[in-house]
């Protein structure tokens, strides 16, 4: 369930959710409603007119509001996953903090159903003076852990957050991965409805986030998750929906792969400052992505080399990737790549020309030439499905290029094979047997 709205502007995004949340049925369904919100910050002009507002409340010229964020209005259904998107300073932590409740808006609402557990900024709620141990009661005590709740869940909680005996040790003496080990730790067993997590898994070590996520897509089965994160792979892998906020109002809102594909192709025209314009794939081509004008994909194939006849494949077998591109102006060092993706936006597998057009060896593509990249590989041993396969074309090198033309689903590769697979992507072993073990 949940509103698909990223063929409407903003403004219509907020009209559409504020007449449904007005519908008796899907009241009773929410878990987050957000109304009108708006945050403003006073930025005095000088410290000293601080002092002078108290004494003169009246007093004008003082200051100028600053909006972290205005008019946001959305809704959450119970059991849906939302992530929240954004360059820095978009206004995804205050509306997170604002929706637990930490802060208090400077116009609107939010209303939320049910118990409520948020990992927002690091070590926020904690006394650095006290235990891990000391804290973790505390916060677990403002959740409502009842004494006799706290003594049979503490030892699972110290199992998760696994951080030894300093969990006796003052917490500020912790790294800023055993905060959040500690603080996630908590979260996990407060038998929250709705979970709010923002961006504190990035400084997590390997093993613990593979832990967090595991806890994560086990509450998705039962729970509301809101999430913030810079990671459009989590993003579209976790969540059903996707937000997109930019300078304190919504961009975007709509299934988290269309949301996540917009704000990509907005990250890379930020980076590309006022040399190209990255304008989206005209809906004639019924495929999304974008272009600059200054070189086009023209053509994509994906072939069996022993059976070009198949359209199936199987996993295996050897194929070949081959991407055609025309120039309409000179690519000094072209880039010509792909990428094969699961149906969560994953990213398997992929290759590109980075290699063959490295300093030094440069293999420019005049104005008007076409040119075929082939790449010819074994195809990996993919569990049954369908994969989309994303292509580009770019000008520059590994730390410097712009991106001419990308094509988020140029083609679509089927797999099916009888033989089971294990993981993402399986592998062909060359023989497996067992032998005896030896001391």
């Amino acid at each position: 369930m949940g509103l698909s709205m990223s063929s409407k502007s903003p403004s219509q995004a907020r009209s559409t959710q504020a007449m449904s949340t007005q519908t008796p049925n899907l009241l009773s369904t929410l878990a987050i409603t957000v109304s009108g919100l708006s945050k403003s910050y006073r930025n005095f002009h000088q410290p000293i007119n601080r002092l002078i507002q108290i004494l003169r409340p009246k007093k004008t010229g003082l200051y100028t509001d600053f909006f972290a964020l205005r008019d946001i209005s959305f809704s959450v259904v119970r059991g849906e996953s939302v992530a929240i998107v954004g360059r820095n300073g978009s206004g995804k932590s205050t509306l997170l903090q604002l929706i637990y409740g930490t802060i208090k808006p400077s116009s609107g609402q939010v209303d939320t159903q049910g118990k409520v557990a948020a990992l927002l900024e690091l070590g926020a709620g904690f006394d650095p003076e006290f235990t891990g141990l000391e804290n973790l009661r505390m916060t677990a005590a403002l959740y409502g852990i009842t004494d006799a709740q706290l003594a049979e869940k503490t030892e699972q909680m110290l199992a998760f957050a696994d951080i030894g005996a300093f969990i006796h040790q003052p917490v500020k003496t912790y790294s800023t991965g055993m905060v959040v080990r500690l603080a996630f730790a908590v979260i996990a067993h407060v038998d929250a409805d709705i979970l709010i997590i923002d961006e504190a898994l990035a400084v997590g070590d390997a093993v613990f986030v593979q832990k967090c996520m595991r806890f994560i897509r086990d509450f998705k089965q039962h729970g509301t998750l809101l999430f913030v994160s810079h990671d459009m792979a989590a993003v579209q892998n976790l969540c059903d929906r996707a937000i997109w906020l930019d300078t304190g109002r919504i961009q975007q809102i709509g299934p988290a792969k269309e949301v996540a594909e917009s704000y990509l192709q907005y990250a890379l025209q930020q980076v590309a400052g006022d040399e190209v314009v990255l304008q989206s794939l005209p809906p004639e081509t019924n495929t999304k992505g974008w272009e600059t004008g200054f070189a086009r994909i023209t053509d994509v194939q994906f072939v069996n080399l022993n059976h070009p006849e198949r359209e199936c494949f199987e996993g295996g077998e050897k194929v070949s990737m081959r991407i055609t591109i025309q120039a309409s102006q000179q690519l000094v060092r072209p880039i010509i790549g792909f990428l094969l993706r699961d149906r969560l936006g994953q990213d398997l597998f992929g290759e590109n020309t980075l290699r063959i057009t490295t300093e030094g060896q440069e293999t420019p593509v005049l104005a008007g030439e076409r040119v075929t990249a082939v790449f010819d590989f074994t195809l990996p041993l993919l569990p049954n499905g369908q994969y989309a396969v994303a292509c580009s074309i770019a000008d520059g090198n590994l730390h410097d290029n712009t991106q001419h033309h990308f094509i988020h689903d140029a083609l679509i590769v089927t797999v099916s094979s009888a033989q089971a697979r294990w993981g993402l992507v399986g592998i062909a072993c060359d023989q497996i047997r067992l032998e005896p073990a030896y001391d």
